[in-house]
């Protein structure tokens, strides 16, 4: 299996959010090996991808990924 960038994690992870979070745990590993091997801190996602756009299903999210070692943040 190849190695997949930051960008291709996360859609992985919006196709998972969508599918009723199939497979998320190992969604976010990738992600988290992602980050590590270029060098980033945070994962940027983009709010209106989500299912739940509203501040609680966004805090929700931040902090499953955080329990998973992931920091998320929310584009503009």
């Amino acid at each position: 299996m190849s190695e997949l960038t930051v960008a291709e994690a996360i859609e992985n992870i919006y196709a998972s959010l969508r599918a009723d979070n199939a497979d998320i745990d190992a969604h976010i590993a990738t992600l988290k090996a992602a980050l590590t091997r270029e060098g980033k801190k945070q994962a940027v996602f983009d709010p209106t991808k989500l299912a739940q756009n509203n501040r609680s299903g966004r805090k929700l999210m931040q902090a499953y990924f955080r329990q998973r070692g992931v920091s998320v943040s929310f584009s503009e």
